[in-house]
C-alpha cells in the first residue's frame, strides 16, 4: 500500500513538471513575433492558466486511481489516501473562477489598453473593470448563497427486524434478503412515504464551484455539442477538398495578385478603423467593422496558406508538396479515429445517462477491464476520453465563432498569436474544464465511483437547490447529444464543399 502511495505522489509530480512544460512550449512557439521580450505579465497567466486547465482534467483520472490505493480495504475510510483529493479539488476550482473571473479580464483590459497612455493610466483602467466586475460577482453570489445555497437530499428511513446470523449465505435475484420468503426484509418493502428530504447548507467554495460549473455547462452543450462531431469531420473533410496537385506558375501569378489587392483593401480599412479610434469614435459601428476586418484578416490568411501549399517555391519545393500530402494523409487517419471516439462519447451518453436504467455500463465497463489487464491502463484511456471532450470544446468553439455580446472568438495561429487571443482561449478553456469534469464524473460514474469528485460534482451539484432539476432531466446532455446530431448531419450535407473567395471588402456606412 506504501509502495502505491509513494508511486502516486512520484506520477504527480512528473506530471506537473511536463504540462508545465509543455505549456511553455506552446506559449513560445504559438506567440506573436511582436510579443516577444515583452508583455510578461499575460504570458505568466497563460502558462498558469494552461497549468490549471490540464491539471484539472487529469485530476479525475488521478483521483480514480488515489481511490485504487484502498481497494483492498473493506470500507473507503479504513486507509489513509494519499492525495487529500476533496482540498485539491475545492483549491483548483477556486482557482479556477479567479482566473476566469478577475485575473484573465485584468491582463486582456491591461494588454489591450491604449498604447499610448502611461503604465499606471492602463492599470488603472483594467483594475476599475475588474473592480466593478468582482463588486457584482460578489453580490450575485453572496445573495444567491443566501437564499438558495442549500442542498436537498432524498433520504429513505429503512429499518428491519433482527434474525440469527445464518450459517449459509443464500442471495440471488428472487431472493435478496435473508429469511425463507423470497422477499421477507421490511427494509425492502419500505412505503414510499418514507422518503424524507434532507436539506444542509453547501459551503461557500462549493457552491462558487457549482455556479461556475452551471456557465460552463452552458458553453459545454453548445460548443461541445458541435465539436465532437466537427472535430473528426473537419479533419476527414479537410483531406476530402484537399489540393490535388501544384498550380502552374501563371495561375499563382494571378491569385496572388487578387490576394495583394484584398490586402491593400484591408490595410487601408483598419488605418481608417485607428483614425476613428484615436479621435474617440467607438460605437457600434466601429466595433462592427473591427470585427468584419478581423473576420477578413483570418480568411486572408487562410488563402495565402493555401496558395503556399499549391505552389511551394525554393529548393526543396518537392519535400514540402510531399510533406503536405502526408498531412493530408495523417489528417484522414486522426479524423477516422477521432469519428470513432466521437460515435464512442455520443453513444455512451444515450446508453448510460439518457436512458433510465441504463442498457449497459459501456465505457464504464471497457475502463475497468482495461485496469484488469493492467494497473493503470484503464486510467489512461479515461484520461484520454476527457481530454478529447475539451478538445472537441475547443473545436466547437473555433468552428462557430460565437459571439458573447461584446467577446469574440480569437483563433490560434502558430507564431502569430497575439496575447489577447491566448488570454482569450486560456479563460475559455479554464470555464469548460469545470464542466468537462463535471460531465465526465456523470457519464462515468460506475468507473468513478467513491471518488471525491462524484461526492462533489455527483451528490453535492446534483442536489443543490434551484439547480438540481437541469440536471435530473438531462438537460445539457440532450442539448449536447442533439447539437452533435445537427453538426453531423450539416457536415454530411454541406462539409464536402469548397468555401468561395470573397468579393471586395467595403467598411459598413
Amino acid at each position: 500500500m506504501g509502495d502505491f502511495n509513494l508511486a502516486l505522489v512520484i506520477v504527480a509530480i512528473v506530471v506537473c513538471i511536463i504540462v508545465f512544460l509543455f505549456n511553455i512550449y506552446l506559449l513560445v512557439n504559438y506567440q506573436h513575433p511582436d510579443d516577444k521580450n515583452q508583455a510578461y505579465f499575460p504570458k505568466f497567466v497563460v502558462v498558469f492558466g494552461l497549468f490549471v486547465a490540464a491539471i484539472s482534467i487529469l485530476m479525475l483520472p488521478a483521483d480514480v486511481a488515489n481511490r485504487q490505493a484502498c481497494r483492498h480495504a473493506i470500507y473507503n475510510g479504513a486507509c489513509n489516501l494519499t492525495l487529500p483529493m476533496k482540498d485539491l479539488w475545492i483549491a483548483v476550482y477556486i482557482v479556477d473562477a479567479v482566473l476566469v473571473f478577475f485575473i484573465i479580464p485584468f491582463a486582456m483590459f491591461y494588454y489591450e489598453g491604449d498604447q499610448d497612455k502611461s503604465v499606471a493610466k492602463r492599470i488603472k483602467s483594467a483594475l476599475l473593470w475588474v473592480i466593478t466586475t468582482a463588486v457584482v460577482c460578489g453580490l450575485v453570489l453572496g445573495i444567491l448563497y443566501g437564499l438558495v445555497g442549500k442542498v436537498d437530499f432524498t433520504v429513505r428511513h429503512l429499518s428491519s427486524t433482527t434474525t440469527t446470523f445464518p450459517s449459509t449465505w443464500d442471495f440471488s435475484r428472487n431472493q435478496p434478503c435473508i429469511g425463507s420468503g423470497a422477499r421477507e426484509c421490511s427494509a425492502y418493502l419500505a412505503s414510499a412515504s418514507s422518503e424524507k428530504t434532507w436539506t444542509m447548507r453547501a459551503t461557500f467554495p462549493e457552491y462558487v464551484v457549482a455556479l461556475a460549473t452551471i456557465v460552463g455547462s452552458v458553453l459545454f452543450a453548445i460548443f461541445g455539442g458541435v465539436g465532437i462531431a466537427c472535430l473528426p469531420l473537419g479533419l476527414i473533410f479537410s483531406f476530402i477538398r484537399r489540393p490535388k496537385a501544384v498550380i502552374t506558375r501563371s495561375q499563382y501569378i494571378k491569385e496572388a495578385t487578387e490576394l495583394g489587392k484584398k490586402a491593400r483593401e484591408l490595410k487601408k480599412a483598419a488605418d481608417v478603423l485607428h483614425q476613428e479610434e484615436r479621435s474617440g469614435n467607438k460605437g457600434r459601428k466601429w466595433r462592427k467593422n473591427v470585427k468584419a476586418v478581423e473576420k477578413e484578416l483570418l480568411q486572408l490568411e487562410e488563402d495565402v496558406k493555401l496558395l503556399e501549399e499549391v505552389y511551394p517555391q525554393g529548393e526543396k519545393a518537392e519535400t514540402s508538396w510531399a510533406l503536405t500530402v502526408l498531412g493530408y494523409l495523417a489528417k484522414l487517419v486522426l479524423g477516422i479515429l477521432g469519428l470513432i471516439v466521437s460515435v464512442a462519447w455520443v453513444a455512451h451518453i444515450i446508453i448510460y445517462l439518457l436512458i433510465d436504467p441504463p442498457l449497459s455500463p459501456f465505457l464504464n465497463e471497457v475502463f475497468i477491464k482495461l485496469d484488469d489487464i493492467w494497473g493503470l491502463l484503464g486510467t489512461v484511456a479515461f484520461a484520454f476520453f476527457c481530454f478529447y471532450l475539451l478538445l472537441a470544446v475547443i473545436a466547437g468553439a473555433m468552428m462557430l465563432g460565437l459571439r458573447l455580446v461584446f467577446i469574440t472568438i480569437h483563433p490560434m495561429k502558430w507564431g502569430a498569436t497575439l496575447m489577447n487571443s491566448f488570454l482569450f482561449n486560456v479563460g475559455l478553456i479554464l470555464l469548460c474544464s469545470i464542466s468537462v469534469i463535471q460531465f465526465c464524473a456523470t457519464a462515468f460514474g460506475y468507473y468513478a465511483q467513491a471518488t471525491a469528485a462524484q461526492e462533489i460534482f455527483g451528490h453535492t451539484l446534483q442536489s443543490l437547490r434551484g439547480i438540481k432539476y437541469l440536471y435530473k432531466y438531462n438537460v445539457f446532455q440532450i442539448a449536447f447529444v442533439v447539437l452533435a446530431g445537427l453538426t453531423f448531419v450539416y457536415y454530411a450535407a454541406f462539409g464536402w464543399r469548397r468555401k468561395k473567395p470573397s468579393g471586395r471588402f467595403q467598411l459598413s456606412s
